[in-house]
């Protein structure tokens, strides 16, 4: 493992993570605690959050993103134990596969709910926070799955590059009150859900055919995206895609 930056400006700073138990969310709430933030996230398994929490100190509320009221009151309960919000980490999401002959209207609302909708109001909710202090950055989870016209699994596509509609007007929305929203845009990410249900030895060779770089992605480097466009080095950078999927195509 590469020796990472150290960001001064994260320091002391107060962060809130959505789906902040595994995978990339789990990453980002380590590799923000190792800078010194103080880190809140949101997730709905309460063992793994409880264990996240152990292992790196920091605060978490159990809350099924799905239910509005209730993130409204987990960031609430939140920011009383971390401090209001600068930065807000839209990270949760499932990218469970289905066939589009399949999807009901039910199945489609369920699935924005998932991995779109929380997202608005989440900013909604720091937003203000981020005024009051004078600024703060957003920053969204996107995805490749839909710039390579992956198929399998459409409501996810759909709602991921909705992602970037939401940036880009909130980043004009927000853009007075110096808050940036940027999308992190991930490609392939071997966390341990990919290689448990999707990550097989021909799907990978595939996708190594892919990339630029011959190197399968370990979800730290979405972690060091996401601190960097958090950090003050980013100050300047809003409303666009940070890629990391290895040169995809």
């Amino acid at each position: 493992m590469p020796a990472f930056a150290k960001y001064p400006s994260l320091d002391g700073a107060s962060v809130l993570i959505t789906g902040g138990a595994s995978g990339i969310g789990r990453l980002t709430v380590e590799a923000f605690a190792e800078q010194g933030a103080r880190v809140g996230f949101l997730d709905r398994d309460a063992d793994a959050s409880a264990e996240v929490s152990a292992a790196t100190g920091v605060a978490h509320a159990l809350c099924d993103l799905r239910d509005i009221e209730a993130t409204r009151s987990a960031i609430a309960t939140l920011a009383e134990e971390v401090g209001p919000f600068t930065v807000l980490v839209n990270n949760a999401a499932r990218d469970d596969r289905h066939d589009w002959r399949d999807v009901t209207p039910e199945y489609w609302d369920e699935r924005m709910q998932t991995n779109l909708r929380h997202m608005f109001f989440a900013i909604q909710a720091v937003a203000p926070g981020m005024m009051e202090a004078g600024g703060g950055s957003i920053v969204n989870l996107g995805s490749n799955s839909w710039w390579e016209a992956g198929g399998g699994f459409p409501a996810y596509t759909t709602a991921k590059a909705a992602v970037h509609g939401l940036t880009r007007t909130m980043a004009r929305d927000l853009g007075d009150h110096r808050i940036r929203v940027n999308t992190v845009v991930p490609g392939w990410i071997m966390t341990d859900r990919q290689k448990e249900l999707w990550a097989t030895p021909e799907a990978l060779e595939a996708h190594r055919a892919r990339q630029c770089l011959p190197d399968l992605i370990d979800p730290v480097y979405v972690a060091r995206m996401v601190l960097w466009l958090a950090s003050d080095d980013a100050a300047m950078c809003t409303a666009n895609n940070f890629m990391v999927e290895a040169g995809s195509i």
